[in-house]
């Protein structure tokens, strides 16, 4: 399969590690992966701030930077749940139908399309999983504490797999952040105390690393976290899966 390799924004800017860890984590698998030069953002900013009509041009470019791929893989889930939500924006030509269909986070891509688990990876710490609101509950990476599902996590099983990681079980298993991309900007104190709460879920829980298939919530945690000085790292899912420590 010819997967094109889709990279947000932010962390092309601010994360390319997580970036590099995605493409040599497909790479191992076996897969032959294409990065579009011409890519460019998905329009979920400007979606989430009510300019969906604005970012038409953006989402259009979308489709025509990665319309050839027999799959679109990105290590963002609310990026993805982007595209394959939010693109009936656009007319719904057989192109545009096809990248909404093909468009996989990447643990969602690995475990359902690959049908991987064991990925050889090796990391020994105590880490907790940071499960995003558009990845648990738009993708349906997990089951979610306010439904009655029987419990399964698409993050968890990768990272059981992994040598050597104890993978600790939080109070509150799904709570939001409080990222919310710009929710972040308008509603800067609820923003920061939700984040708060969550990173203190994880320092109670003796946790060494926190991870997740979102880097825009990780950024949000982080940025609090290196603020008040605490001892918890941060890491996106991608480079736990990809390492061999």
């Amino acid at each position: 399969m010819k997967v094109g390799l889709f990279i947000p924004c932010y962390i092309n800017q601010l994360y390319p590690q997580v970036g590099i860890a995605t493409l040599e984590l497909l790479e191992k698998l076996g897969v032959e992966v294409v990065y579009p030069m011409g890519q460019t953002c998905c329009g979920q900013p400007l979606g989430n701030s009510g300019y969906e009509d604005d970012s038409k041009g953006i989402c259009q470019l979308f489709v025509e930077n990665f319309k050839e791929f027999d799959y679109i893989v990105g290590p963002s889930g609310s990026c993805v749940y982007h595209v394959k939500k939010h693109f009936d924006i656009l007319e719904q030509t057989d192109d545009v139908k096809r990248v909404r269909k093909n468009t996989y986070e990447l643990c969602q891509f690995i475990y359902e399309v690959l049908g991987k688990t064991d990925l050889g990876a090796s990391f020994p710490h105590k880490v907790g999983i940071h499960k995003s609101c558009h990845g648990l509950r738009g993708l349906r990476l997990g089951s979610c504490s306010e439904r009655m599902d029987a419990h399964y996590s698409t993050e968890e099983n990768l990272l059981k797999e992994v040598k050597g990681l104890e993978l600790k079980t939080l109070n509150r298993v799904d709570e939001c952040c409080g990222f919310g991309g710009t929710f972040s900007v308008f509603e800067e104190a609820i923003s920061v105390k939700m984040g708060k709460d969550r990173i203190q879920d994880h320092l109670d829980s003796d946790v060494e690393v926190v991870t997740g298939a979102d880097h825009s919530c990780l950024m949000h945690l982080e940025g609090l976290i290196n603020r008040n000085k605490q001892p918890l790292k941060v890491m996106h899912i991608a480079e736990i899966l990809n390492s061999s420590i």
